[in-house]
């Protein structure tokens, strides 16, 4: 080839290989035994030319090379870069690999509760360690070039997003910032948004996928493509498929059904249940042993429930399922043994290690955040090493952690959000599906989802085939960055620079398309106004006269209907029971007795919690023997008792022979009586003085002798709802500009109501709250402010700070949690107290949880677990006794260490006294009761 080039064009060539060789890149170039997709090299070479870059790129495609190359970058020059991951599982993960591949004296790691080699130049951290450091203005950031964020599209998080915009936000502007995400559909809008905040930012998106991947279904013994064969056209889907689900979906046989007069046809019966036998839902161990014998393990199967995953394992061992041969089963056995050789034999048997290695040593396992982080870590190693071929999980393990498999399987498309059972999304199935495929290893990725009862094809080739995955911001104010923000940069600084955040950019591009509306409809209205002139006078002002009066007669009308209501719910509180009542209308209208007066009027505690009700809801039995509940609509008009009767004490609602015997005795008793009618008042409209006021004005009108008065009319009616309509816009204009900065207003008005802030500065109240990070991180403040946790032990001080990081995974306020006696007791209360005067305090500054602000309620229910773990209870008893699994023990007790450290911090300055650092100490010595036996031995992280 380079024959027939010019000599000119040869030497070009070899110039241009000769620059590249000289480049950091090439350097990088050579760790690796593979070659550099398109896409990495060009967001390395941006990264070499000084610029930031946000890559955005299916899970599995390879895009923290590009963060590996900004650590290669930052070394090379002498710079740090620091290294962050959203979740502590992922920072040990990256750690032990940039410590393998650049030694362990030159990278460290830092998490909430771990420090290894903080002072390297190369650091791994979660993006909270980071968001810390920025605002406590920590050395550690001196000499910093770089910061790799991986997983940022986790800023749509909703509880931890906004530290992600804090950190951009706040990071100097010497620094470079690489983003690396999974793909979004609105990676442009991002990136033009760090290109505002940071400056030159390339986005480099890549949706190819370097390992194909496959969509299928099992139904019964046959797994389907998801989609026909075929080049060069939109995908169809598997017509097989689509001919089960409308067979499923037609109605099942029943004898008394008539075709044309004529029963089914035995035939036609028969080829229904033959068809029907070939579609079922194919259990666990059957997935697995098909999976197998088609070459398609490992495989990881989502299961939306910690205890299906565990049930899982169990049926598969059940059934007799073996996916390893001895000699693999004798090297899963050794390192298991290696890795947990630290848990003492007690604690192994509480934590079910017999079990679990039972099934390891089989090749199947459960992975989900229940399970202690040693024996997650585990299951990940085998996993990878090919130890391990079938993992059930829950979807946490979708969220970064390095487990591609050559298939992944969902036994449902809807998940339970902490609401609701909702339709998983496009961008969700993404993420999963995203783990098929293993680059370097497979050809292609498999993602096979179960047949289910209601099965809709169409419904999952739509999640298949769509990339819709947008980034939504999930930005607030809190309390502690208010403080920080002010006290760094001052009120007005502060706010200029929340206006800056991502969530304010979509907010405000969101606004221009509004404005336009707005603009348009301006036009049309000038348009409208036109064409309603009259010659004879000012028809905008007769067509005003005309709305006026139709707005006093709806409203009169309105009055009326809330004053019949108002009459018919005031009669029916006063019913007794043995009432007989003639009931106006609705489908149980005639004559009934009442058997329970009902609900009055508000709010009652049902077996939904508090539920409202209108009105009162009476129980009757009606005439024709039915026991029914009747609503305030079966009552237009007032109701009055026409006669009483005794009701039997044996009577049984729910006895047919009871509710004959008595409607038997009603008809005796009152089917003669004859009901008023209940007449008609006179109409409000009739008497009303404005009313007739402007009738006079409408008569008196010149417009109102125009022979085209109803045209006028018309394009007036036209011009008042579009007029309606753009102050509507207006007002959702005003409603989303400067959002962030309203509510980071009434935020420090708070503050400086309560002493934390006085204008620019910040109080002594204030520096100790800009200490304290989390969800409630201002009752964590006046707790200390007002000595609630002075005199408590350490383990009493551990029961306390729980309640301000516990959260219950169902809420269920049937039992009250099991609380420690004594000091603690009466300290949590104290808390509750605290938290209801700020909760008082919110609303009256418009401060609301509902939008991600504020302060919840702190929860009891890990006090107990916290207290009895500080006590040096063993693992066993505090288990058993708070019903929890171990691995939510131990992360509850690793956050609850996190905070206890934040208070160690911010406690000496409540007061120069001695005493107020008697909460200092204990905290210090509750994190060291607390981080202890599977708490400490949870690995590096």
């Amino acid at each position: 080839m380079t024959e027939d080039l010019s000599p000119a064009e040869r030497y070009a060539a070899a110039r241009k290989r000769a620059a590249e060789q000289a480049t950091a890149l090439a350097d990088f170039r050579e760790m690796y035994d593979f070659g550099l997709d398109p896409f990495q090299i060009e967001a390395c070479q941006a990264l070499e030319t000084g610029k930031g870059v946000l890559v955005a790129a299916p899970t599995g495609s390879g895009k923290t090379i590009v963060g590996e190359f900004a650590v290669h970058l930052a070394l090379r020059q002498g710079k740090k870069c620091f290294y962050t991951t959203p979740i502590k599982a992922l920072s040990n993960q990256k750690y032990a690999d940039l410590a393998k591949r650049y030694g362990a004296d030159k990278v460290g790691l830092l998490t909430g509760d771990n420090s290894v080699n903080a002072d390297a130049p190369v650091v791994v951290m979660t993006t909270e360690v980071l968001r810390n450091m920025l605002y406590a203005g920590s050395q550690t950031l001196l000499g910093l070039g770089y910061v790799v964020m991986d997983e940022v599209h986790y800023l749509s998080d909703r509880f931890r997003g906004a530290v992600w915009e804090e950190v951009i936000i706040h990071l100097p502007e010497s620094v470079t910032l690489v983003s690396l995400s999974a793909t979004v559909s609105n990676a442009e809008e991002f990136g033009d948004w760090l290109d505002t905040v940071r400056g030159d930012t390339e986005v480099i998106v890549s949706e190819h996928r370097p390992v194909p991947l496959f969509q299928h279904v099992l139904a019964g013994r046959r797994m389907y493509d998801l989609f026909e064969e075929g080049e060069g056209r939109k995908k169809a889907v598997n017509p097989d498929l689509t001919r089960m689900a409308r067979m499923e979906a037609s109605r099942s046989y029943n004898p008394r059904d008539r075709r044309k007069g004529k029963m089914v046809r035995e035939a036609d019966r028969e080829r229904e249940r033959r068809q029907r036998s070939r579609i079922w839902t194919p259990g666990r161990p059957e997935v697995i042993e098909r999976l197998d014998s088609e070459g398609l393990l490992p495989a990881i199967t989502f299961i939306f429930s910690r205890a299906a995953c565990e049930a899982a394992v169990q049926q598969c061992l059940y059934a007799g399922l073996r996916l390893n041969d001895d000699e693999r089963r004798a090297r899963v056995r050794e390192i298991v043994e290696e890795r947990t050789a630290a848990i003492p034999d007690e604690d192994l048997h509480v934590l079910g290690y017999f079990e679990w290695l039972e099934g390891l040593e089989r090749g199947i396992a459960a992975h989900h955040a229940g399970m202690l982080p040693t024996f997650k870590e585990v299951v990940e190693e085998l996993f990878v090493r090919g130890l391990v071929k079938a993992v059930f999980a829950t979807e946490t393990l979708a969220l970064g952690i390095n487990m591609p498999a050559r298939s992944v399987v969902l036994e449902k498309l809807v998940k339970w959000n902490g609401e609701q059972h909702a339709d998983i999304t496009p961008g969700e199935y993404t993420q999963l599906t995203g783990r098929a495929g293993r680059r370097g290893i497979d050809v292609e990725g498999h993602a096979v989802v179960l047949w289910q009862r209601g099965f809709s094809p169409e419904h999952l080739a739509g999640l298949a085939g769509t990339r819709t995955y947008p980034l939504r911001s999930s930005f607030k104010p809190s309390y502690n960055m208010a403080v920080n923000l002010v006290e760094q940069f001052g009120r007005h600084r502060s706010r200029e620079l929340l206006e800056t955040s991502f969530a304010q950019f979509q907010a405000d591009k969101s606004v221009v398309g509004i404005s336009r509306q707005v603009q348009r409809n301006e036009e049309g209205l000038e348009g409208y106004k036109a064409s309603m002139t009259c010659h004879l006078g000012d028809f905008e002002e007769y067509a005003r006269l005309r709305r006026e009066l139709k707005d006093r007669e709806t409203d009169l009308a309105k009055q009326g209907a809330a004053q019949r209501r108002a009459a018919a719910a005031a009669a029916l509180e006063k019913l007794k029971p043995g009432d007989v009542i003639h009931v106006p209308s609705g489908k149980f209208a005639g004559l009934a007795l009442v058997l329970e007066p009902g609900i009055p009027a508000g709010r009652s505690n049902g077996h939904r919690g508090f539920e409202q009700h209108d009105g009162p809801r009476p129980l009757v039995l009606t005439a024709e023997r039915q026991v029914k509940r009747l609503a305030s609509i079966d009552f237009p008009v007032p109701v009055e008792a026409l006669d009483r009767m005794r009701i039997p004490k044996s009577f049984n609602a729910r006895s047919p022979q009871s509710r004959r015997d008595l409607a038997s005795a009603l008809r005796t008793k009152a089917g003669h009586i004859v009901p008023d009618r209940h007449r008609k008042g006179r109409a409000a409209a009739a008497d009303d003085r404005e009313i007739t006021r402007l009738r006079a004005e409408l008569r008196a009108h010149p417009c109102h002798g125009c022979d085209e008065r109803e045209d006028h009319a018309r394009w007036a009616e036209r011009y008042y709802r579009l007029r309606r309509d753009t102050q509507q816009l207006e007002r959702r204009i005003e409603g989303r500009t400067n959002t962030i900065a309203r509510t980071f207003d009434r935020i420090v008005a708070l503050l400086t109501e309560m002493d934390y802030l006085r204008g620019n500065e910040v109080t002594q109240n204030g520096k100790r709250l800009a200490r304290l990070y989390g969800e409630l991180d201002l009752l964590a403040s006046e707790c200390l402010r007002d000595g609630v946790w002075e005199g408590l032990s350490p383990a009493e001080l551990a029961a306390c700070v729980s309640a301000l990081v516990f959260e219950a995974r169902v809420g269920d306020d049937a039992l009250a949690p099991k609380l420690p006696s004594g000091k603690a007791k009466a300290a949590l209360g104290e808390m509750v107290r605290i938290w209801g005067r700020l909760d008082a305090l919110e609303e009256e500054f418009k401060i609301s949880q509902t939008e991600g602000v504020g302060q919840r309620e702190p929860d009891l229910g890990f006090a107990w677990a916290a207290h009895q773990w500080a006590s040096g209870k063993g693992l066993d008893e505090v288990l058993r006794e708070a019903d929890m699994p171990a691995g939510d023990f131990v992360r509850w007790c690793k956050q609850v260490i996190d905070v206890l450290g934040q208070i160690a911090a911010a406690a000496p300055s409540v007061s120069g006294a001695g005493d107020g650092n008697t909460v200092a100490k204990n905290a210090r010595k509750a994190v060291d009761a607390l981080r202890r036996g599977v708490v400490a031995y949870s690995s590096v992280g």
